[in-house]
């Protein structure tokens, strides 16, 4: 009898128990709290640390193994500073100490550079000034409006479309002090259009300048490609134009991206090949171009003709474009383009659009790639992104909003997806000798208004990978 009672006992206690487990404990155990963040440091709302595809990086469950060495996150945020005038398809170059941005003078007055001596606080009109004459002076008026900045010479060079059929180069040795004459860089085909040009160190000893300098144009058809042009003399003279992509390959744009120049000696230009985006190679100073299609995956088709392409201080090679379902994508190679990365998406989570790609590459495996974007399919912003380990299995993206979310730079539902204001077919970014990224974009709720934008601080992009110095931020007060 005892033991039966015993025995009762001991299940009304088990079977009481099982109630009270779930009361004072967990059959699972409490998720550890992590006690170490790579995140310790303040940033705002208009920051974002993430993966490719849009994964939040804040999140400890993922694992922050990898968030070392070059892929370590850093305090970002972004600014812009206006230049006090108006641009249209904006570009900007950057030499020592200068950051030179172009306007659209319209019809009759020519094109101007405006130039900043102070990381954008104040801007100068710096002409060029030159009699309005087409064979001694200023050109006459632009379609285009294009400045590069050569990297290796520091020459300022203003590159303008006249009447869609004459192109014209002039630069400046003093960054825009004083100006050469315009040199005829004219085409065989009309029109001459949506040019774009960029130097190399003369590897092979071929130029009587210290660079080679490549031009490309539009011809407006798809089945000509674009037309390339060399030259070998710093731009006074040009060799006849080209095919930019391998004679006897079909064609299906005649649009592309800005070229670049490489330190090893290599010129790339981007734009869709008939199977995908893709990057065109020249190794002869642009004088004959292979084809390499970054992906064939049909889902991720260039939206419109600008593949954007950088190069780093090793070589290394960076594709960034927008693709059919309106997302930016980015893909490297570390061969010259043989071969390259599987694409990654490299939007904020949440992001609904986008349009207007522009990449540029300082050290090895770090680059700065700007767009605009919405995440409300109404206002559109723009948008700086920036990847110091781009070799990385899983690169850490920081991306900053370079406006404020009450201050848009656009309020036009499709303005991303279609020439828009100020932005016009493309948009542009370089990085000056400090290792900041330098965006170019227009305002156009501010009367499309050109600004410059930059990170207030954040990683060099060049020399060591260190945080930056912060600069006063500038916003609508500069505009």
């Amino acid at each position: 009898m005892r033991n039966r009672l015993a025995v009762a006992i001991l299940v009304f206690g088990l079977l009481m128990a099982q109630p009270l487990a779930g009361c004072f404990g967990n059959d699972e155990p409490a998720p550890a709290v992590p006690e170490w963040t790579p995140f310790d440091f303040e940033h705002g709302n208009t920051t974002w640390y993430h993966y490719p595809g849009g994964i939040n990086a804040h999140n400890a469950s993922l694992g922050w193994d990898n968030l070392t060495g070059n892929n370590t996150p850093f305090p970002a945020y972004a600014t812009y500073f206006g230049i006090g005038d108006t641009t249209f398809e904006p570009t900007i170059g950057v030499t020592a100490g200068a950051i030179h941005f172009s306007s659209y003078g319209g019809t009759g007055s020519g094109t101007m550079v405006i130039t900043s001596l102070d990381q954008g606080l104040t801007w100068t009109n710096m002409g060029p000034f030159n009699p309005v004459f087409q064979d001694t002076g200023q050109v006459p008026s632009s379609n285009d409006p294009y400045i590069y900045a050569d990297r290796w010479t520091d020459r300022l060079v203003k590159f303008d479309m006249h009447a869609l059929t004459a192109m014209f180069v002039e630069y400046s040795d003093d960054d825009g002090q004083t100006w050469s004459i315009p040199f005829t860089a004219d085409g065989y085909y009309s029109p001459q259009d949506h040019q774009s040009i960029a130097s190399t160190l003369d590897v092979e000893g071929m130029s009587s300048y210290e660079t080679i300098y490549v031009f490309c144009i539009n011809t407006g058809s798809s089945a000509l490609g674009p037309q390339c042009s060399r030259s070998m003399d710093g731009g006074h003279t040009w060799d006849l134009q080209r095919p930019g992509y391998p004679i006897g390959t079909p064609q299906c744009s005649g649009l592309h991206g800005h070229v670049i120049g490489s330190p090893d000696g290599a010129f790339y230009r981007g734009n869709p090949s008939c199977d995908g985006p893709a990057i065109y190679r020249s190794t002869d100073g642009g004088y004959t171009w292979s084809e390499h299609t970054v992906t064939d995956n049909a889902t991720l088709m260039p939206s419109s003709h600008e593949v954007a392409v950088a190069t780093d201080d090793a070589g290394g090679v960076h594709a960034f474009w927008i693709a059919s379902d309106n997302n930016p994508y980015y893909a490297n190679s570390q061969d010259q383009g043989d071969t390259w990365s599987e694409p990654m998406m490299v939007a904020p989570p949440g992001m609904q659009g986008s349009g207007f790609p522009t990449i540029y590459a300082g050290a090895d495996g770090r680059v700065a790639f700007g767009y605009i974007g919405t995440f409300d399919a109404e206002n559109w912003s723009g948008y700086l992104g920036i990847i110091t380990d781009a070799w990385n299995d899983r690169p850490l993206i920081t991306t900053m909003q370079v406006n404020a979310h009450d201050d848009p730079l656009d309020m036009e539902p499709n303005c991303g997806y279609q020439r828009c204001g100020g932005f016009g077919d493309f948009i542009d970014i370089e990085i000056d000798d400090e290792g900041r990224p330098w965006l170019a974009l227009a305002h156009n709720v501010f009367g499309q208004t050109g600004i410059a934008a930059t990170f207030v601080t954040g990683p060099a992009l060049y020399g060591d990978l260190i945080q930056m110095p912060e600069i006063t931020a500038g916003g609508p007060g500069t505009l």
